[in-house]
């Protein structure tokens, strides 16, 4: 770290920003790393912030959030092969450095966060032509406004939405599938108990305390999210690939888990349907 190493000053749903870059950066200084990310590495390396101390180093924790974001890369670089103009959208976007794993050197990046998250990303990782910062709240669809639909969109939710109410959610999903007709969104989601216990301040290690998270759905709740609109269509789950052992071995046999995370990729239909439902 040098003398004009950034010191972040965030809140704690923000702050879930520094925990994800952190756990990917430990993964990825392994020689054997599921997930390469010399981007993240180097943030951490520019951060003045004790991420040892305040969320610790379990190698086990690092490989799942490695392997989570594989998840989304693998969903990009598809839809970056059908759409090589398109544009990517992160929504609480924090401090991700996808574009750095699967950029295709043509495609329009946007990440949306909050103004203090987004202010921090801004002065580590700047703009450019083709990589664009909003601060806005991912639940303001004034966001959609600065997105052209013209050559394809994907809108990545990587680790926001348990962190908004049910309905919230419900509105986000509505909105994207209303506003980006024949668009993309891939979403994870924590299962109930999980949402439960850090609602009730119960989700902690020595470390770190998690902050709320009001949406939890398990893992066999997925369809109910094809209610949100009527456009929504091609519904599934993107399955974790790859690990090591014993992890590799176990996350095949995670899938009968009904209270299990879960990572889900959804199409909005380009015309429309009548119907409607709740989620």
């Amino acid at each position: 770290m040098t003398g004009g190493a950034e010191r972040p000053e965030l809140g704690a749903v923000p702050e879930t920003a520094l925990w994800t870059l952190w756990h990917r950066a430990v993964e990825a200084r392994r020689p054997d790393t599921v997930l390469p990310d010399p981007k993240a590495v180097e943030l951490v390396e520019r951060i003045d912030f004790p991420f040892a101390e305040r969320f610790g180093q379990g190698a086990l924790v690092s490989q799942l959030q490695a392997l989570r974001a594989g998840c989304f890369d693998r969903e990009v670089a598809d839809f970056l092969t059908r759409c090589p103009r398109g544009t990517v959208v992160g929504l609480g976007d924090g401090l991700e450095t996808q574009a750095w794993r699967v950029d295709n050197g043509r495609a329009d990046w946007l990440s949306v966060d909050l103004p203090e998250t987004a202010a921090l990303r801004e002065r580590l990782l700047p703009p450019d032509e083709r990589h664009r910062i909003l601060a806005r709240s991912a639940t303001d669809p004034g966001w959609m406004d600065e997105v052209d639909p013209a050559n394809g969109v994907l809108i990545s939710a990587a680790g926001l939405l348990m962190y908004l109410r049910p309905t919230e959610v419900r509105a986000l999903i509505a909105a994207c599938a209303e506003r980006f007709p024949g668009g993309s969104l891939v979403l994870d989601t924590v299962p109930r108990w999980f949402s439960r216990r850090a609602v009730e301040g119960k989700l902690k290690d020595r470390h770190y305390q998690a902050p709320p998270m009001p949406f939890g759905m398990d893992a066999d709740e997925r369809d109910k999210l094809a209610t949100a609109h009527p456009a929504v269509t091609d519904l599934r789950e993107v399955y974790p690939e790859g690990g090591r052992e014993p992890l590799r071995t176990l996350l095949p046999l995670a899938r009968r888990v009904r209270r299990r995370p879960s990572v889900i990729a959804m199409r909005f239909a380009a015309t429309r349907k009548a119907g409607s439902g709740a989620v």
